[in-house]
């Protein structure tokens, strides 16, 4: 029974709100709609569902559309809600009277939905802009060479001030040394404000080659059908070429000629069609893929497999149940060379990642699969379901140690999950994590606890 009024509580407090707010008594509504007003007061306190011709009476009586009063009209904003409330649990949102709360109040949540979403867009700008100050090369540089000039500017007025009796020779010198000093300063300045301002638009110009070949990735959605089919290297070319200034840079080209190759020949073991045929609905058993056993399916190791999912058009795996897939892959060191970021599950652009993702613990044992589920650290905690292994680099080689890459599929995880998954970060720096084993430096969003 509670849980039928709880369905039932949107629809009618917003018919009370409605009849109260245009000022017709609970009589009329209910002699319009052709029921008791004994009736009606029922449905007004959420005692009694309605629908079908019934609900549309009431919008008809009370001048709305049926979608206002419906309890599904709502279903965005109440899941914004949970969310903000799921990002401040230390606010002690009532959750039970939520409902409740967007049926009396639709302005006020909606206001509160905004402020959340806004607290944290302006979060993951914060952590964002901490990373690239803290680890992006270019914005660095152009930080030395303001401090460096301002430096300079000072060290010549303090000896202009200091030294009364300076020669005409030499105080014309730190006159001009000053003089030019501050045009340098100028120009410092204009390069860093074009370094903070790049990191805030997609379209705005991206200096590292690095930077270039994932933009240009992202571009295509990570998916390229000019490569599908056993394409042959002309075909990697033209894709190259249409690329155009996206690709502004030889080793942007370079390092992107790489990434389409290698998808050109997994595309040819991988057919789309047949991958297709064999992902499960909604991903197999309680949701999650197996790209280990899909891959020993199509006689492919686990690592390309990981990319050819990864590299699906998203059309197809919303076709199939399946949500986004997120990827990243690694070298020996640990270096990320491949970053395809989920939307809850973003992934550093300078520096290094988290050393408890699953990605750098299948370095350590090489060949097995890694499986299972993670939480992420901060703002909603997401849970996510990780599938890694570390693999050979490459063919084997006579008398030649292999070099290892490892690979990590991310995909979304259940709504419901155990409350003690192991909890990661997405770097030292933006980590909420108190008590991490694998800190290696302070965090700006370190928590009373972890």
């Amino acid at each position: 029974m509670a849980e039928r009024g709880r369905g039932a509580s949107l629809t009618g407090t917003r018919i009370r709100e409605r009849r109260a707010l245009i000022g017709m008594r609970q009589a009329e509504l209910a002699r319009r709609a052709g029921i008791s007003a004994s009736y009606l007061n029922l449905i007004e306190h959420n005692r009694r569902r309605i629908g079908g011709k019934l609900l549309l009476g009431l919008a008809e009586a009370l001048g709305v559309e049926p979608s206002a009063l419906s309890e599904g009209a709502e279903a965005a904003l109440l899941a914004q809600l949970r969310q903000a409330a799921a990002d401040r649990p230390d606010a002690g949102a009532d959750l039970e009277r939520i409902e409740e709360f967007v049926g009396r109040f639709p302005g006020w949540a909606r206001l509160v939905a905004v402020q959340g979403q806004r607290l944290g867009a302006l979060q993951q700008a914060v952590e964002a802009l901490t990373d690239r100050l803290t680890h992006d090369p270019h914005l660095a540089a152009s930080l030395h060479e303001v401090l460096s000039t301002v430096t300079a500017i000072h060290a010549a007025s303090e000896i202009l001030v200091a030294e009364r009796a300076l020669e005409p020779e030499w105080r014309d010198r730190f006159h001009r040394n000053i003089h030019e000093d501050s045009a340098r300063l100028a120009e410092g300045a204009r390069q860093l404000v074009e370094e903070l301002d790049a990191g805030e638009t997609r379209e705005a110009a991206i200096a590292a080659p690095q930077d270039q070949v994932e933009g240009f990735l992202s571009d295509h959605g990570f998916h390229f059908p000019a490569l599908e089919g056993g394409a042959e290297a002309a075909a990697v070319e033209e894709v190259l070429e249409a690329a155009g200034e996206r690709l502004g840079s030889g080793a942007a080209r370079l390092m992107a000629r790489r990434v389409l190759e290698r998808y050109a020949r997994d595309a040819a073991a991988l057919p789309v069609a047949a991958v297709a045929e064999a992902l499960p609905e909604g991903g197999g058993a309680g949701g999650v893929l197996d790209p280990a056993a899909l891959g020993a399916r199509f006689g492919v190791d686990a690592g390309r497999m990981m990319r050819r999912l990864a590299t699906l058009p998203a059309d197809l795996l919303a076709a199939r149940g399946l949500g986004p897939l997120g990827l990243v892959a690694c070298d020996a060191s640990g270096t990320l060379t491949f970053r395809k970021p989920l939307d809850r599950f973003p992934l550093p652009r300078f520096g290094a990642a988290c050393p408890l993702w699953p990605l750098f613990q299948a370095l350590s044992r090489p060949m097995m699969p890694i499986a299972g589920q993670i939480r992420l650290a901060g703002r909603a905690e997401g849970v996510f379901v990780t599938h890694a292994i570390a693999q050979p680099a490459g063919p084997p080689v006579a008398n030649r140690d292999p070099t290892f890459e490892a690979h990590m599929l991310i995909q979304p995880g259940p709504a419901e999950a155990p409350a003690d998954l192991p909890r990661v970060g997405v770097t030292c720096r933006i980590c909420p994590k108190a008590d991490c084993r694998g800190r290696r430096e302070p965090s700006i969003m370190a928590e009373s606890s972890g």
